[in-house]
């Protein structure tokens, strides 16, 4: 693999013949630029895993072009500063602007690769910091033990050992994400950046934007797709595209290059696609709110997240990771919750699957009623909701296709839920751990009006 792409600019042929030709036999990939319009072109084409930058050069010196570049957020990688006659406030100024070193002419060549090498090696270690923060995060981590579980994440790691794009379902809160971060952390991508969009929350209008990046008046600023760069890109919520995004992503999945907003050079596309929703995309093709075209070029490998009562097993040990790990990074107090408790929860139906469970978690340890989470108290918690089981509910019930069952327990829930908190959406939304934009459209399907009549 080649050990880093790096852009060296300086006014002088010579320099830069030189110092490309010693780092090119170290194996590095270099681009050379003699000024810095040329700089900014190459940057634009290409985002540089480091910069060698002369301070003194004809058009815009390198402090001001380090500036600028600063200035416009797109300093995120090393940049090395090389002067003949540096002064001090030359070197505080670049050091301030965020320059990694600074290598003096006539330039060595030990202290050339040194310092390059020593440069890589610290962004590679801050990139491996941030990673292994994001992964001590609960949401990187999938738990339990049942079969189901088990069988998720064996399919999981088989997918993660290819490069191939990945689609995957299940319901809201079931961990769709999770899945996506455990994939990329057991991939060949895995020390390259992971990235998440979540399309439903960005306007259609700044939608583009946000995916390709955007150059405006001499300002770059990378999107996604840029951002995640030879790691793993989610595009969560997919099929919240409008059709004119969906028209351009197709063409950049397909070209396997894309064009920033304002910007005219194409740019490679190296990363994984991983796209995630909760809608049955089949369904959203047929009715022509979603390219067919697109889907299939997504839907390379299906991967489906089961809901939280397909495992409701895991739910104990999902408990305790939860207590212990607010209990350590949000210096939450610990709890223990009884057995009583843990049998009612093991026997919910969790309409919100694995983040109204978070959450639920969350909300017991915050009111801290005691050493123990007792029954009593899980139950007022859920909203007297009672536990679910084959013999609750009517033998007509039992009968009927899933479909139909659930969405005749689903209007009943959500008819109970409304008819407590007197209509009260948010409320309800809080409580069954759902979007509220997702539960409005759910009670539209199943005909429940959220103002419940007054008796």
């Amino acid at each position: 693999m080649n050990p880093g792409y790096i852009l060296v600019v300086d006014d002088e042929p010579d320099i830069c013949r030189l110092v490309q030709e010693i780092l090119e036999d170290e194996h590095y990939k270099v681009v050379t630029a003699e000024n810095a319009g040329a700089a900014r072109d190459a940057f634009k084409k290409q985002r540089p895993d480091l910069v060698l930058l002369d301070i003194w050069m004809p058009d815009t010196d390198g402090i001001s072009l380090l500036r600028e570049w600063s200035d416009s957020g797109n300093l995120e990688i090393p940049v090395i500063m090389i002067s003949g006659h540096g002064t001090v406030e030359t070197a505080v100024e670049a050091t301030r602007l965020g320059a990694y070193d600074f290598i003096e002419k006539p330039l060595s060549t030990g202290k050339l690769l040194v310092t390059v090498e020593r440069a890589l090696e610290n962004d590679k270690l801050r990139r491996e910091n941030l990673r292994l923060r994001r992964q001590s995060e609960p949401a990187s981590t999938l738990i339990g033990k049942s079969p189901l579980m088990q069988q998720l994440r064996e399919d999981i790691e088989r997918i993660a050992a290819t490069d191939a794009w990945v689609l995957i379902t299940g319901e809201p809160g079931s961990g769709k994400a999770n899945a996506a971060r455990y994939l990329h952390a057991h991939s060949a991508r895995k020390n390259s950046p992971f990235v998440e969009v979540s399309l439903a929350a960005v306007s259609p209008a700044q939608l583009a934007a946000q995916l390709f990046g955007q150059e405006q008046r001499g300002t770059i600023n990378p999107g996604s797709f840029e951002q995640a760069v030879t790691g793993t890109l989610l595009l969560n919520e997919i099929s919240h595209l409008d059709s004119t995004t969906q028209a351009r992503l197709l063409d950049v999945l397909e070209q396997k290059r894309f064009t920033r907003v304002g910007g005219h050079e194409p740019i490679e596309l190296d990363v994984r696609i991983i796209a995630a929703s909760d809608k049955n995309l089949p369904t959203v093709v047929e009715e022509k709110t979603f390219r067919e075209d697109l889907y299939y070029l997504l839907n390379v490998v299906p991967l489906r997240v089961p809901s939280l009562r397909e495992h409701h097993e895991d739910v104990p040990e999902l408990i305790n990771f939860y207590v212990n790990w607010m209990a350590d990074n949000e210096h939450l107090p610990y709890r223990k919750f009884t057995t009583g408790a843990l049998n009612l929860l093991r026997n919910y139906s969790w309409p919100g699957n694995v983040r109204e469970l978070r959450n639920m978690v969350q909300r017991l340890l915050i009111l801290n009623r005691g050493e123990e989470v007792t029954e009593a108290e899980v139950e007022q918690t859920l909203g007297g909701s009672p536990p679910v089981s084959a013999e609750a509910y009517p033998p007509t019930l039992m009968e009927l296709p899933l479909r139909d069952a659930r969405d005749h327990f689903e209007k009943a829930y959500l008819e109970h839920h409304l008819k407590r908190t007197g209509g009260n959406v948010a409320e309800v939304a809080r409580l069954s751990g759902m979007e509220r934009t997702h539960l409005y459209r759910k009670l539209k399907q199943l005909g429940v009006n959220p103002k419940p009549p007054r008796e």
